[in-house]
């Protein structure tokens, strides 16, 4: 009798998962013809082409920058955008950040376009092309920033530019904020942000850099997907440091300063911080995953059973999928003695953790001491922020950017999803639930591996899908 009852719960167990899966659906999304849109691809790629011969570089010691090249960037603007600078009302804000106001027709919440033209330094000799030479071979453009994020500046400007020329005026205000130290986590996105609030502007939509138009990123979904960020993670650079005396290494004690920072290091990574599920991150697998193979969507439809099974391989595979999941660490630098031969009197590591929305960088801190277990090793905070605000969708301001997603990429899952790197997003926050991250380009595994790596390139046909892209959003504001 009892075989019985096991073997009739154990069906209807699996009778449960079966079904649960087979209701695991794509939700129903309305689409409509999108209005054609015609620019020239080729001028676009040729403006960004001389926003790339800018040498706009930051570093984290503001002596080593070229201010002159900033300023040969900000000069540029006005030559390649006449319109823009005749029709939206340029300003400087504090050192080097660039504000435009394009007045609309009515009151109401604006719109704020978001980029930055500052750029990361490059290793030139390891680059097929030269880097800053803006050169066009084969359509495709190379240099640093075409992606990140002077494609984005060129695109919506190129887009205003073009629509300013045809006559058309927004209903609600726009703004364009563009910030030229971003890249070393400068004031420049900070000092816009205090200006609006300083005024009471409260933006429907804000628009940053983030996802992207992606392929081959979900497991079992063969369709490309538009991620937007709608959170983005927290950052934590953490020290660990240790007195030990020092001495002569030919009479070492059994654990030396670097052995304890070592232990230290190897117990932290065996012991993750815990699996948890964010709002973008269960929005992002509620609207993907349906798209995806049965045994995929068999998982993601019964994370109330499976979670395990996730949070498994999210920690034995690393990578994307164990980033939105939980809050990572990873360990980037250890110093000790300047001789071969001599024991450290200090000892020193540092790690960079990225924090899930609902922990903090003291909560993180805490759980790294509580792991590491010596209280001869000091750990504290070296730098770092909190997660962003998680963003509304089921606002205009969001459909109206899904919208223009879709239009643009019809053959796109258009979905929310968790930001695991940093962006001048963060700062709006303050003031707007409505902050978004997506970067308006269909970039190939490849391509988005350049991204602050070697070889940085956009071909063409995408320089051009990004000016189409924000045409379309700007007539939706």
């Amino acid at each position: 009798m009892i075989g019985y009852i096991i073997g009739a719960l154990f069906l209807a167990f699996v009778l449960i998962i079966v079904i649960r899966t087979l209701l695991f659906k794509p939700k129903k999304v309305e689409k409509t013809a999108p209005v054609q849109v015609k620019i020239s691809k080729e001028e676009a790629a040729a403006n960004l082409a001389e926003m790339v011969r800018c040498r706009t570089v930051s570093h984290s010691d503001p002596a080593l920058d070229d201010e002159a090249e900033f300023e040969k960037f900000v000069q540029l603007l006005p030559r390649l955008f006449p319109n823009v600078h005749k029709t939206c009302s340029p300003s400087r804000v504090g050192n080097r950040a660039l504000l435009y106001r394009w007045q609309g027709k009515t009151e109401g919440d604006p719109t704020v376009f978001m980029a930055h033209y500052d750029v990361v330094s490059v290793e030139e000799d390891k680059w097929d092309k030269t880097p800053f030479d803006g050169i066009i071979e084969d359509g495709v453009l190379w240099g640093r920033g075409v992606i990140d994020t002077k494609g984005s500046l060129n695109g919506v400007l190129t887009a205003a530019e073009h629509l300013i020329k045809e006559g058309f005026v927004p209903e609600r205000d726009i703004w364009f904020a563009f910030a030229g130290d971003e890249e070393v986590n400068g004031h420049g996105a900070k000092d816009i942000v205090a200006l609006f609030k300083e005024h009471g502007i409260t933006p429907a939509l804000v628009l940053d850099e983030g996802g992207a138009v992606v392929t081959n990123v979900f497991p079992g979904v063969k369709q490309s997907c538009a991620v937007i960020g709608i959170a983005e993670k927290g950052m934590l650079n953490a020290e660990y440091s240790i007195n030990g005396g020092g001495g002569h290494a030919s009479a070492p004690k059994p654990h030396t300063p670097i052995g304890k920072l070592s232990a230290a290091c190897v117990r932290v990574e065996n012991h993750p911080f815990k699996y948890r599920l964010t709002a973008p991150t269960k929005q992002m697998f509620n609207t993907v995953c349906p798209y995806s193979t049965f045994f995929y969507r068999m998982i993601f439809a019964n994370l109330w059973c499976f979670g395990p099974v996730l949070n498994l391989i999210a920690k034995k595979s690393g990578g994307q999928l164990n980033a939105v999941v939980r809050t990572t660490l990873a360990f980037t630098q250890m110093e000790g003695s300047k001789g071969i031969n001599v024991i450290p009197p200090y000892a020193k590591m540092c790690s960079n953790s990225r924090i899930l929305p609902g922990e903090t960088v003291e909560s993180a801190v805490e759980y790294i001491q509580k792991t590491v277990k010596d209280d001869s090793i000091t750990v504290r905070a070296i730098g770092g922020h909190n997660p962003s605000r998680v963003s509304r969708t089921d606002c205009e301001g969001w459909h109206r950017l899904t919208s223009a997603v879709s239009d643009n990429w019809p053959e796109a899952i258009v979905s929310p999803y968790l930001m695991t790197a940093c962006s001048d997003a963060r700062h709006w926050g303050v003031i707007c639930d409505r902050v978004y991250r997506f970067s308006p380009m269909r970039l190939s595994p490849e391509e988005n591996a350049t991204i602050h790596g070697n070889n940085e390139r956009l071909s063409v046909d995408k320089i051009g899908e990004t000016v189409e892209f924000y045409i379309r959003l700007i007539k939706k504001s």
